[in-house]
């Protein structure tokens, strides 16, 4: 292992890549505790309090590694981009001019990437425009005034600064995508989860249950290996290609596979699930009511109705978002179009048929598999009094990342001969 890394960095090429994806996150972590115009830094920290809980709010402050929780430039975090990612991509689904675009190659791409960033400097706006607001109303609530005499100019002000941050971070993603290892934008919410490492830390060793202290190493350890053997998991469907003519040469056949993934929606159900569940938690904290404070207390991070809430919509998300990114009548079609089929079953319909069977029985477990890891934290502080800093969807994300940026390196090793990390 040790060796392999040390011919990683023997390679100028990889050692420059490694450099600047380690320097775009440097800049993207000083950005996060640079202040936005206009805010005063002291009252930000007394209504921060706000954002620490398990409302949407805290869910966003983790995500863009407590960015939001100071105003600072970064604030919004790269959260705009992926929901703007993922409203593309579902609508990709029900509008055929989007799904037009996206078999066109690499032309189409383009174009919905440019979407895309429209869309993400609009919702970052938007959201900057919310925060301003909940900032103003928590620091009324706390005697503090966390933004001063907020006048129109300077609302406008912190909100294009906030937008604008939002943006660079887009930009460097993209960036780190382009010229770095790994995927850019996932890097960016790995570096954010991971700046809390030290708190998490901190919380475990000072844990008054001896007890949680002694087992939660050997319980972390566990988890990863879990989440590892089943992110890795797949069911591979053989698929056998015929000869065919191709211009004046006879093509061979062959055989391979198609692999499909017990987990083939990743982390984005999760990513719903919590976000649908925390606006209970967030309506209370916003209307500040008798009801509305009971009615956020019932569905509470640490109760029964939020946890079961929680994997019902997982399942669900699970199964609505595998449909979307999968489609076997596509599948199907391509297999039938290049002249493959599964041994065993027809082209056309009865592979698509197949093929949804399959992938209806491998979702089922994939789905009660992110709803484990979603609740076991939730399950784990009810038995104990520690404070959590990672939840479900963070640990989900952090290995996916690893996994895959490991991956990314293994590849560039590959390319120039090196042994590489995966046997």
């Amino acid at each position: 292992m040790l060796r392999t890394i040390a011919n990683a960095f023997s390679v100028a090429d990889i050692r420059k890549k490694l450099a600047f994806t380690a320097a775009m996150l440097l800049l993207y972590r000083l950005g996060a505790y640079i202040p936005a115009p206009g805010v005063d830094i002291n009252a930000v920290k007394e209504v921060s309090g706000e954002f620490g809980g398990a409302g949407i709010l805290g869910f966003l402050n983790t995500f863009s590694g407590g960015s939001l929780s100071r105003l600072s430039l970064f604030a919004l975090g790269i959260m705009p981009y992926i929901t703007a990612s993922i409203i593309l991509q579902l609508l990709t689904v029900v509008v055929p001019s989007l799904e037009k675009l996206q078999k066109e190659g690499e032309v189409g791409q383009q174009k919905i990437t440019q979407y895309t960033r429209y869309l993400t400097v609009g919702l970052a706006f938007a959201q900057s425009f919310g925060y301003v607001y909940l900032f103003r109303s928590f620091g009324r609530k706390a005697g503090s005034g966390a933004l001063g005499n907020l006048s129109g100019g300077r609302m406008l002000l912190i909100i294009v600064c906030l937008t604008a941050g939002c943006t660079l971070l887009m930009w460097l993603g993209e960036l780190i995508t382009q010229r770095g290892i790994g995927n850019g934008i996932s890097l960016m919410i790995f570096a954010s989860i991971a700046s809390r490492i030290p708190q998490g830390v901190e919380s475990w060793w000072t844990n008054p249950d001896q007890v949680f202290v002694v087992m939660m190493p050997f319980i972390a350890l566990a988890v990863i290996v879990a989440i590892v053997f089943v992110q890795e998991g797949q069911r591979r469907i053989p698929v056998q290609y015929a000869k065919r003519v191709v211009g004046r040469k006879m093509t061979s056949g062959g055989s391979t596979y198609l692999p499909l993934r017990v987990n083939m929606a990743g982390v984005i159900p999760v990513i719903f699930a919590a976000s649908i569940m925390a606006f209970p938690a967030t309506i209370g904290q916003l209307l500040n009511t008798n009801a509305a404070l009971e009615f956020s207390s019932f569905f509470g991070p640490n109760t029964t109705p939020y946890i079961i809430g929680e994997v019902f919509f997982i399942v669900i998300f699970t199964y609505f978002y595998t449909a979307v990114t999968f489609n076997p009548v596509d599948q199907a079609d391509n297999l039938k179009k290049y002249g493959g089929f599964i041994p065993g079953v027809r082209p056309g319909r009865p592979t698509a048929e197949y093929l949804d069977r399959i992938l209806s029985r491998l979702t089922f477990p994939g789905a009660l598999y992110l709803g484990a890891v979603a609740a076991l934290p939730t399950i784990m502080f009810n038995q104990t009094s520690a404070n959590f800093y990672f939840g479900g969807t963070s640990i989900l994300i952090v290995i996916g990342v690893a996994l895959e940026t490991v991956k990314q390196l293994e590849a560039q090793l590959m390319m120039r001969n090196y042994e590489g990390f995966l046997k």
